[in-house]
């Protein structure tokens, strides 16, 4: 079998000839599984391609029975075949048919061959088929007649991109798109409306000649094409958006060491060596990777690989030359960005061309969503299937506040949409003519509104927002950015940035909340069957106690004296609580011993996000300096329902009387206790949602600094007593929650909600 580099060039200068003859795509794709049955030695080798996202069909074959062909079809998932297709990975055995995933076809004869092979046709994590080659004796196929059979199948990807088997009834790969008006509601990962035309981020370009005419050729463009990235990647760190200091400048720091590794480098040239143009190369080597790297749980690894696919992209593009037809063309003034996913240096490469960026991936704490609030860009997330559906063109409008996307929208979503933008516009206005002034109901009750940030990207909104400060900062994404752990001159340079930026203003520093989905890659752990409920948060602090001193330490050099408070994550009875309270009180004494001075005021508090800390110690409530309520994990640990699950987190509502029991239990202990207590969540900056709250008592609300603007105004049109009098009328009613009773009573009143 053709298993060797020498034996795989052989194969593919013979696939290249058959591309170059006469004939359609049918007689492409059968000159092609006839070849590489006869160099492989094989009885038989068929081509599967993708009828649609979940169907896959029988376009070629070489030993089966030809009536079978464009037939027989399979669900992904269905067999060894649509096994293939769903993990993206090879599969081999020596004896099908005993394999429990096998499943017998008996239109295609198979069930004489026993031996089975078969490889993913796939370009850049995106799988388009499978090619499989089978044998009637019992054998184990090697590692390299797998590695040959990938090699043809990377070929077989680039020519179906390009065309080379269209022309025959059913041969063509289905796209699965939509048509007309689409509606995609994902997540908000940066605020901010835009009205635009789609431009799909499409890197991914079309190589006609996949196999090279000569490897030494090919290794001096992939030489050139690397030292134009390297400089491309300088650049880019040059410019004076990266230039300043920040979470972004970390990422493009780490993204050069991506750009300079050796390793990749040399994954490159071996599959030139193996036959393949310089271009395929560098799909193959990232074909590879993601199907390594997709199958891993670690975000922090996922997010490497949107970096590494963001390298291949720009290498591809050196490749292919400024001057080629499909590279990046000029972009339209209102140009709305739509990606599968994007790494740091691509967004970067649209930073003044774009008005607004979706993706069908991603998550908030993504290097994409870092670098898209430095550039002030609407973005939303989790937009699924939106480049498959979406057209160059195409009329799109985002909703970045609600996590919205309209494709395509009919006159009426456009107007209405239009009329939206005009009116927040005006809302603006307001909001900033009523920055300054305190939020004081009509009844006289203040309620003290403040920002959630996680970046420095965030910071400017302190001032712009009229947030009275900073009532959570997250400090675990400066951690999360990293391919290793911040040391404390580094941690503390961000920390004291922060407190300047809020100059005087409180700042509630949360102490490392990691675990569950964000995980550091550099820190050890065993899987888990519920992250969620298991090591993370303060419960990683108190078990790995380095780790808690050395942010502690840092936060106290940060502070220069200043005033600062310092909050536990995910406390869930009081010797937590008392255990990371003496970690920093030891620090303190040991960080004042060599000249630092001591944080005045320095307060200490917790995040109540366990229902079980609602019913811990009066003691415990008044030990602490200061209780903020964790409103999104408290509500999912109250209702057993994954705040991440779709399926169950819709069904539960925040003005919910049982909850809102808990919420105002919560105020009277704290109450009792003589201490603060402030509302933090999503909840919180939504302006019925904080009217309610202020309703059962929080005179402290920390939420994203768009909200400030719209629940101060609701605050200051609202009389917390008349709200007051409808939820116990509805409550006394039977009602299980309070919203249908507020919103009557809000539209009554002319109160904006």
């Amino acid at each position: 079998m053709a298993a060797d580099k020498g034996g795989s060039r052989a194969l593919l200068r013979a696939l290249r000839d058959a591309m170059a003859s006469a004939g359609d795509g049918q007689q492409r794709l059968d000159k092609v599984v006839s070849l590489v049955a006869n160099n492989m030695v094989a009885e038989v080798c068929s081509i599967y391609l993708k009828r649609d996202e979940l169907t896959l069909e029988l376009c070629a074959t070489e030993g089966l029975k030809p009536e079978a062909v464009h037939s027989v079809r399979l669900l992904v998932g269905q067999g060894l075949v649509g096994r293939i297709a769903d993990l993206a990975e090879p599969f081999t055995t020596a004896d099908a048919q005993s394999d429990p995933g096998f499943r017998y076809l008996p239109e295609t004869g198979e069930e004489i061959y026993h031996s089975f092979v078969g490889v993913p046709i796939q370009r850049l994590g995106e799988v388009m088929g499978v090619l499989v080659v089978q044998n009637q004796t019992r054998r184990q196929y090697t590692e390299d007649e797998i590695e040959a059979l990938e090699i043809v199948a990377m070929v077989i990807s680039e020519m179906t991109e390009a065309g080379a088997f269209l022309g025959s009834d059913g041969v063509a790969t289905g796209l699965g798109r939509r048509v007309g008006p689409v509606v995609f509601k994902g997540a908000s990962a940066n605020d901010g409306v835009a009205e635009g035309v789609v431009h799909l981020h499409e890197p991914r370009l079309v190589v006609f000649k996949p196999i090279a005419d000569n490897v030494e050729i090919e290794r001096a463009r992939l030489a050139g094409a690397l030292a134009a990235l390297r400089v491309d990647v300088d650049r880019l760190l040059a410019t004076d958006e990266i230039d300043s200091p920040g979470e972004h400048r970390e990422i493009f720091k780490a993204y050069r060491m991506f750009a300079l590794d050796r390793g990749w480098r040399r994954r490159l040239n071996e599959a030139i060596d193996s036959g393949l143009a310089a271009e395929v190369a560098v799909e193959k080597v990232q074909s590879d990777a993601r199907a390594r790297m997709e199958r891993v749980a670690d975000p922090y690894l996922r997010e490497r690989l949107h970096d590494l696919d963001d390298l291949a992209h720009r290498l591809l593009r050196h490749l292919v030359g400024s001057d080629h037809p499909q590279a990046v063309p000029d972009l339209p003034d209102n140009a709305v960005l739509v990606a599968r996913n994007i790494g740091p240096g691509e967004l970067m490469d649209h930073a003044g061309k774009i008005v607004a960026v979706v993706l069908e991936e991603g998550s908030q704490s993504s290097h994409a969503a870092i670098v898209a609030r430095a550039l002030a860009l609407p973005l939303v997330i989790q937009a699924e299937r939106i480049t498959r559906d979406a057209n160059p063109g195409d009329r799109i409008v985002v909703d970045g506040d609600i996590g919205r996307v309209d494709l395509r929208p009919e006159n009426g979503i456009l107007e209405a949409f239009r009329e939206k933008v005009a009116l927040a516009e005006q809302a603006k206005e307001i909001y900033r003519t009523l920055r300054d002034q305190p939020a004081t109901t009509r009844d006289g009750t203040t309620v003290h509104l403040k920002m959630n940030a996680g970046v420095l990207a965030d910071l400017p909104s302190i001032d712009a927002s009229g947030a009275e400060g900073v009532g959570l900062f997250r400090t675990e994404f400066q951690f999360m950015i990293r391919s290793s752990m911040p040391g404390r001159e580094a941690q503390a340079e961000v920390y004291s940035r922060v407190l300047d930026a809020a100059a005087g203003r409180e700042v509630v520093f949360r102490t490392l909340d990691i675990g569950s989905d964000k995980v550091l890659p550099y820190l050890s752990r065993e899987a888990e069957p519920n992250p969620a409920l298991g090591w993370r948060a303060i419960r990683v602090g108190l078990d790995r106690p380095k780790l808690f001193r050395m942010q502690i330490q840092s936060l106290i050099k940060a502070a220069k004296g200043r005033p600062i408070s310092i909050m536990f994550p995910m406390i869930a009875e009081a010797e937590e609580f008392r255990g990371a309270r003496a970690l920093v009180e030891a620090e303190m004494v040991r960080m004042a011993a060599i000249g630092h001075p001591r944080p005045e005021p320095l307060r200490t508090g917790f995040m109540l996000e366990t229902p079980a800390l609602a019913f811990a110690s009066d003691r415990l409530y008044e030990e602490a300096d200061f209780v903020s309520v964790g409103g999104n994990d408290l509500m999912q640990f109250f209702f057993a329902a994954d705040r991440e699950n779709e399926r169950v987190r819709r069904r539960y509502d925040m003005m919910n009387f049982s909850f809102l029991r808990l919420l105002r239990q919560i105020v009277q202990r704290c109450d009792a206790a003589g201490t603060p207590v402030a509302f933090c969540g999503e909840a919180s900056g939504r302006p019925m949602e904080a009217l309610v709250l202020a309703v059962i008592g929080y005179s402290e609300l920390s939420m994203r600094a768009a909200g400030i603007g719209p629940v101060k105004r609701a605050l200051l049109a609202a009389d917390l007593d008349e709200i007051r009098d409808t939820m116990e009328r509805n409550d006394l009613a039977g009602a299980t929650s309070a919203r249908a009773g507020v919103t009557a009573w809000a539209q009554q009143a002319g109160v904006p909600i």
